[in-house]
């Protein structure tokens, strides 16, 4: 049996990197986790580090501000993997991830780069609008860093964080699910694609060792998961045994609401209107030179849409 990789995680106390770190360990990678030596008296962080070294990891430390320590964690791993936050409403540091491109690049002995994408496919949102496509532009810029490195890579398309999207039944600024009304984006049937945050670790840590997603692009599309927003209510509305309230925003009326908002907001606002009055997750056939992570992992049982919401009962 061949052996299995070791593995780096840089931002593995954020929403997707402990994820991430849990799901290494489970599936046997010795793991290694970078922290940053001035963590002043952040003690959740804290107790998370020593969570994860109680459970197996090893706990490195470095900066991705300072070359020659990254430098050094790098050759101690096969794979690196980066879930430092592209969201603007958590802190946007898509570009940051270019100076562990160049650690990468040093080192020279990574076998695989996962960075720091989990969302959208970026290659495929070249005509966002603005001010949301900054998210896709500097995923590109570091696609293209990674590749004229010639970096080996896989990069993981999880569509929607099903604790954003679902707990709000598809409304931005939600996270709990009314047992009153809704607000259904346009006339709520375009699909999406819905994955359970702990599933998506699975996938990724899955694709680290197997050859069939080296360069390429892994889609994560559970396909009981492909739902429209009209769907995911009648889900929850049958876990609730009660219809709600339904009313409708227009394209127009989301848009307008969206220029009074501060940049942030209109960031992660201009993301929904491409998932959900677009439909841009579901909208095209995965060709070749790409993969689909449940087809090609099909023991891993997912999380389906109904699981998921039976937590917000």
């Amino acid at each position: 049996m061949a052996m299995k990789s070791k593995v780096l995680i840089v931002g593995g106390t954020g929403y997707l990197g402990k994820r991430l770190v849990k799901a290494s360990l489970a599936q046997g990678h010795e793991t290694y986790v970078l922290h940053r030596e001035e963590i002043g008296v952040d003690i959740e962080k804290v107790q998370m580090l020593l969570s994860f070294k109680q459970q197996g990891a090893h706990l490195v430390t470095g900066s991705l501000n300072d070359h020659q320590s990254l430098v050094k964690v790098v050759k101690l791993v096969d794979v690196v993997i980066c879930a430092i936050s592209g969201v603007h409403i958590r802190s946007h540091q898509i570009l940051l991830q270019l100076k562990l491109v160049d650690a990468i690049k040093e080192a020279g002995n990574v076998k695989r780069f996962l960075p720091s994408e989990f969302g959208t496919d970026p290659a495929r949102m070249e005509n966002a609008m603005e001010p949301g496509r900054v998210t896709f532009d500097d995923k590109m810029v570091v696609r293209s860093a990674i590749e004229e490195a010639g970096i080996p890579f896989t990069y993981i398309s999880a569509n929607c964080f099903a604790g954003y999207f679902l707990g709000g039944l598809c409304q931005p600024g939600f996270i709990l699910p009314s047992r009153e009304q809704v607000r259904l984006l346009g006339d709520g049937n375009q699909k999406a694609i819905y994955v359970d945050e702990d599933d998506i670790a699975t996938y990724s840590i899955k694709t680290i060792d197997d050859p069939r997603t080296l360069n390429k692009t892994v889609y994560i599309r559970p396909p009981q998961n492909i739902l429209s927003q009209r769907e995911v209510v009648q889900i929850w509305e049958k876990l609730i045994g009660k219809e709600l309230l339904k009313s409708s925003i227009s394209e127009q009326e989301f848009l307008a609401i969206m220029k009074e908002q501060d940049y942030t907001e209109q960031v992660g606002l201009t993301h929904y209107y491409h998932v959900c009055y677009e439909g841009c997750l579901a909208n095209f056939e995965i060709g070749d030179g790409a993969e689909e992570a449940s087809k090609l992992y099909p023991e891993v049982k997912y999380t389906t849409v109904e699981e998921y919401m039976t937590r917000y009962l």
